[in-house]
């Protein structure tokens, strides 16, 4: 039963607090994420002349962002089945009929930087609308019992238009320039699991901790990540002013500006009336090696902290054998491991919400299959599955979906060129039709 308009907008205040209260840290972590070139560095002031603000906004190396896309490039889910069938499960169709297939990036990609984001399943014409939310976006008051749902939510659709969710309806409001909340319009959505009303609304988190709050993969690089900014504007700095070679005199002054050029550009200088104490040197050149070496270290231990493979963040990969490079990505494969067992689970709970709109029941069984972006020599490959298929008599259908890159759709393209050239397929299809005949056909009677 759906809540009355004052009890909504009361709701709606409770959340927008909530909303205030984690603001400010989603704020700090976009700030780590955009690649805004007005940004100045943190901690340098605004008065500074100009040709130092220009260093300090190229000094903004975004490392943060290299780490969060190297753990999403490695996540994509490509399918949704059961451990017995062949195919995938009938919601599948209506994922990919909701653009899902690209939009799980959005998902994958916000709840990795803020440590959580969100998908809503809504009823539509044509079947269940499935989309991604930012934590930025949405405020939720999690369930007790699983916090992977809501009791409630509260999404910024901009322009003063929010929109309310409860376990049972969707309320749409309107704010005005007073903050007051105003109900527009209140539908059933029905969303159900196991029979039981639930917030059509599922939270992605990155990874699972009982003891500390799940902050996602870019609050605890902050730190090393403005270590590396303020070495990068120092070794600017250093290049911009003192990496070449300044001359100097002591004891004689140009008369002019046309005289200073001159000797400035001249191979050899000579003074005439000049006094007995003027003297002639240069100023040696910044040494860089100091600033390059310390950024190199900091990214070692960015690269260690996040588990991010080095040699990518150095772009240090020169004749590097596989095994070696297994070894060096063995962290960063942990890492999206751990990630994808946690947002599997929630992709899963979000499929078996969203099939309840199309009349398929929770079937705890079934299972996202991720796509396999491990890098690898396809014709290593093709040797390993080839042993298995020789070796231990396993059907070579049953391990096309082991080669990195291939799809669903790549698989099913196969099974139907495979039926089709198969000649005991075709035989059996003739018989089938000898036997049995057509409808409306003669059959003698």
């Amino acid at each position: 039963m759906a809540m009355s308009p004052a009890a909504a907008v009361s709701l709606a205040k409770d959340l927008m607090g909530i909303r205030g209260a984690e603001s400010e840290r989603l704020d700090r972590i976009r700030h780590y994420l955009r690649d805004d070139p007005e940004l100045l560095l943190t901690g340098v002031p605004r008065g500074v002349p100009r040709e130092v603000q220009q260093l300090t906004r190229i000094s903004r190396v975004n490392m943060v962002k290299f780490v969060v896309n190297s753990r999403v490039q490695a996540m994509y889910v490509d399918g949704y089945r059961t451990p017995r069938a062949a195919d995938d499960l009938p919601v599948w169709k209506t994922w990919k009929r909701n653009g899902m297939p690209a939009r799980q990036i959005g998902v994958h990609r916000a709840g990795l930087a803020y440590g959580a984001s969100y998908a809503v399943t809504l009823p539509g014409d044509t079947g269940p609308t499935m989309r991604g939310l930012s934590p930025r976006k949405l405020t939720v008051s999690p369930r007790e019992d699983d916090d992977r749902l809501a009791l409630c939510a509260l999404e910024d659709r901009g322009r003063g238009r929010y929109r309310l969710y409860d376990e049972t309806s969707v309320y749409e409001l309107a704010r005005d320039q007073n903050r007051a909340f105003t109900v527009v319009d209140v539908r059933t959505h029905g969303a159900t699991y196991y029979g039981e009303p639930v917030c059509p609304i599922v939270r992605y988190r990155d990874t699972e901790d009982l003891d500390d709050e799940v902050s996602g993969v870019v609050e605890p690089i902050m730190a090393l990540q403005d270590q590396i900014n303020i070495t990068t504007f120092g070794l600017l700095v250093a290049q911009h002013y003192g990496a070449f070679r300044q001359r100097y005199i002591l004891g004689w002054l140009a008369k002019n500006e046309e005289e200073r050029l001159k000797a400035s550009a001249s191979q050899l200088w000579t003074f005439e009336d000049a006094p007995q104490d003027i003297a002639v040197g240069e100023f040696g050149q910044t040494d860089l090696s100091g600033y390059l070496d310390s950024r190199e270290a900091t990214l070692r231990h960015l690269a260690t902290i996040s588990q991010t493979p080095a040699h990518e963040m150095l772009g240090m990969l020169v004749n590097v054998s596989a095994d070696a490079l297994a070894a060096a990505d063995a962290a960063h494969r942990r890492a999206v491991g751990e990630n994808q067992t946690v947002m599997g689970a929630a992709h899963e709970l979000f499929l078996n919400i969203s099939g309840g709109y199309i009349g398929e029941a929770p079937d705890e069984s079934a299972s996202v299959r991720w796509r396999d972006t491990e890098a690898r020599a396809l014709s290593q490959v093709a040797d390993a599955l080839g042993k298995l298929a020789a070796q231990l008599q396993i059907p070579p259908q049953e391990l096309w979906e082991r080669i990195p890159g291939v799809t669903d759709d790549d698989i099913a393209r196969w099974k139907l060129a495979r039926e089709a050239g198969d000649p005991l397929t075709q035989l059996r299809g003739e018989l089938d039709r000898l036997v049995v005949p057509e409808p409306g056909a003669d059959n003698g009677a």
